[in-house]
């Protein structure tokens, strides 16, 4: 037999919710994707190419004429300069091209920090191949970073460091002072920043995203992740994309070619011809900032506590004044009893304990879907013993 690699991990949150949902009949607000149609203008792109017998290998990084669309993106929404020839690789998806990043860098022995809690494939891509987590809390109720702790963990041994804004499970964005600071704490080191940026164009009431591909000085040091799935609705297709200085680039091919070698060639297609109009995704803030005020209004009155949410289609429910049970046990009573799927926070972090007693609610949903989800939490009650 042989001795894993990975002993403590099992199957993920989203996963065990999403099941256990299908099995009660509950509304579905805990796995991040949408329920409700793409566009149908995304869906005839992608049967045309589909008969235009695009079904064989798409060149390793990716087809050019999207890697340009991408490009576009950055020059119109981040008014940032991208070569899509040399910066842009096309990945099947976004924690696949996380995954190469990793394993581009960092080596066994190597140290590697986030910021908890995290989505959670970063603990495992890291260990792995030989990395070790070095772990900093985000601090709630604003999940905000403690950039004196991220100083103090810093070491020779210190290869990344791993950010995600808009962030997920908290919706909380990552300021340019922010990255100013994180820019002075990685300054003449070896550290190689990987920036989860897969919710960039969701943010709400005048926040701005800042990526650090804008960013002067951390962008030659740094990945960043993006994917068409969160863009478009359509987590199912599995394409995202890395963009990255040319050096950093070509470390990351090296990976992605034996990894992955290429993405499915008719959804690039698709996608390529649809991203012609910026239109098709400018809009998406205010999109999601319309379903996340419908799910906080149809809350009011409730004994959950909205948190704040300035970014991603997540939002934290507080249960504070419901229950002093742990967020798993909680999470999955409410799905038997009260009909509703939520995602407790304690699997993004290490050891499993989060002082916060909140869920995530995707808002991704349906209208009708979030107006029952809402009814159905507004009905859930103080427990009277523990």
């Amino acid at each position: 037999m042989i001795t894993s690699k990975l002993p403590e991990v099992g199957t993920t949150i989203f996963s065990v919710m999403t099941a256990l949902a299908n099995e009660v009949g509950a509304v579905n607000c805990s796995q991040g994707f949408p329920d409700y149609p793409i566009d149908p203008v995304l869906e005839s792109t992608l049967q045309e190419a589909a008969r235009e017998q695009v079904h064989q290998y798409a060149p390793m990084p990716g087809l050019l004429e999207l890697r340009e669309r991408v490009a576009e993106k950055y020059q119109r929404v981040f008014h940032t300069t991208v070569d899509p020839v040399h910066e842009v690789t096309i990945a099947p998806g976004g924690t696949a091209a996380l995954s190469c990043a990793i394993a581009a860098v960092v080596r066994a022995g190597d140290e590697v920090i986030v910021f908890e809690p995290n989505y959670d494939s970063y603990g495992p891509a890291i260990r792995v191949v030989g990395g070790t987590v070095c772990v900093s809390q985000l601090a709630p109720p604003l999940y905000r970073p403690q950039w004196d702790h991220v100083r103090s963990l810093i070491n020779e041994r210190t290869a990344m460091i791993i950010i995600n804004s808009p962030h997920n499970p908290s919706g909380a964005v990552l300021t340019a002072e922010d990255l100013d600071i994180l820019a002075s704490l990685v300054r003449d080191t070896r550290i190689v920043v990987l920036s989860d940026e897969v919710y960039e164009l969701i943010t709400f009431d005048g926040v701005q995203h800042q990526t650090v591909a804008a960013h002067e000085e951390l962008r030659e040091r740094s990945f960043v992740v993006t994917s068409f799935g969160k863009t478009f609705h359509v987590t199912g297709w599995k394409v995202g994309a890395c963009v990255a200085p040319p050096a950093l680039t070509q470390e990351f091919r090296k990976v992605h070619q034996f990894f992955n070698f290429s993405v499915n060639t008719p959804t690039q297609v698709a996608l390529s011809r649809y991203m012609e109009d910026a239109s098709r995704y400018q809009g998406l803030g205010e999109f999601f900032t319309a379903k996340r005020d419908l799910l906080r209004s149809e809350l009011e009155g409730s004994l959950w506590t909205i948190r704040p949410c300035s970014g991603s289609y997540f939002q934290l429910l507080g249960y504070e004044g419901i229950s002093n049970e742990h967020d798993v046990e909680f999470a999955r009573r409410l799905t038997h009893e009260a009909g509703v799927a939520l995602i407790p926070l304690s699997p993004f972090v290490e050891g499993g304990v989060w002082s916060d007693r909140v869920l995530r609610c995707c808002f991704a949903k349906k209208d009708d879907t979030l107006r029952e989800a809402a009814r159905r939490l507004r009905s859930v009650t103080r427990q009277s013993s523990e």
